[in-house]
């Protein structure tokens, strides 16, 4: 049995894919990197990382659903770019999804990514709602 239930979200998961979409490991939630893909592989928002980072984060949020989660839940994501110009712009984005509670978040800038013409990648992990929290090490609290 494995340690981990592969989420799949309401979208079909190619089977060529040698990864799965999220998968929840206790009360984890990791979701895989992903592009602004849609169902037929074309990149959505093509030359605009505004556009892509909207598609992408409307897809976040339907694999978070599908686990019982939504953007509250999250509390890390890491950004890959291929380019900084206008990626001071995703933040409005961020802001759409994430309201006022903001998880860690990373950017990394990188010379080009597996999907062409995808300018920016996302992963992200996320705590689950009414999964045990494991406790903290004795002699540690909580902030």
């Amino acid at each position: 049995m494995r340690p981990y239930e592969v989420v799949t979200g309401p979208s079909s998961w190619p089977a060529r894919y040698t990864f799965s979409p999220a998968v929840r490991a206790g009360n984890l939630l990791f979701i895989s990197g992903m592009t602004a893909g849609d169902e037929s592989g074309q990149i959505v928002g093509r030359g605009d990382i505004v556009a892509q980072t909207r598609y992408i984060f409307g897809k976040l949020g339907a694999l978070l659903a599908a686990a019982g989660a939504g953007f509250e839940h999250v509390v890390q994501t890491t950004d890959y770019v291929t380019t900084t110009e206008g990626y001071a712009k995703t933040a409005a984005v961020r802001r759409e999804f994430f309201k006022d509670r903001f998880p860690t978040a990373t950017g990394v800038i990188v010379a080009g990514l597996l999907r062409e013409g995808a300018l920016i990648e996302i992963s992200a992990i996320a705590v689950l709602p009414n999964a045990p929290t494991p406790p903290l090490p004795s002699g540690e609290r909580a902030g």
